[in-house]
């Protein structure tokens, strides 16, 4: 069985409402040097490394790229959850309501524009199963994205049964099936800009 180190980016340079892929700002990258120190430092050599396709993850990945002298494969099922609009002001209004809510209730949500949130929260799971089921592993994604696999290695079913901080590292373990939580990450309180 594999050790997922499962990490959310460090700190962005804008809100959901600002910019709709932001960089990461000065303390996001002081964030990424610490988190690739602490890696470094519980894993004993290089492992495969997967990050979001979003600025902020690969940002966030490029200290642990740089010490590893590798690059990280940039892997879509670790995106953020799709959003159903692309008006930023919208989608942060629509975030902050779903982030309240549970996983039964917005595969229900008629204001999800036909987006399967079910199969998006699944495809995360299946990522994380099936590439960390007989290695260790890191991956660089996303506050709600975190939430996906701690509800399926818990059983929750609320989308924040936790608050990741920024650059927290959650420890999964995959049989090649399921996920089991070894250690969560570090919380914080977290707002959506």
């Amino acid at each position: 069985m594999g050790k997922i180190y499962m990490v959310r980016h460090g700190k962005a340079a804008a809100g959901w409402d600002q910019d709709a892929d932001p960089g990461l700002d000065v303390m996001g990258h002081l964030q990424a040097e610490a988190v690739a120190q602490n890696l470094a430092t519980r894993l004993a050599s290089p492992v495969p490394a997967y990050t979001s396709p979003l600025l902020r993850c690969r940002e966030t990945a490029m200290p642990l790229e740089t010490m590893w002298q590798t690059q990280a494969i940039v892997e879509p099922r670790f995106a953020e959850i799709p959003s159903p609009t692309q008006d930023l002001v919208a989608r942060t209004e629509w975030l902050r309501r779903v982030m309240v809510g549970s996983w039964t209730e917005l595969s229900s949500d008629p204001k999800s524009a036909g987006i399967d949130f079910e199969r998006w929260q699944s495809d995360v799971v299946t990522a994380l199963v099936t590439l960390g089921a007989s290695q260790d592993i890191v991956v660089f994604s996303h506050f709600i994205a975190l939430n996906a696999a701690f509800c399926a290695a818990t059983g929750a079913n609320q989308i924040v049964a936790f608050r990741p901080d920024n650059c927290s590292v959650s420890v999964f373990e995959s049989n090649g099936e399921t996920l089991k939580l070894l250690k969560q990450g570090h919380e914080a309180k977290t707002q959506v800009n």
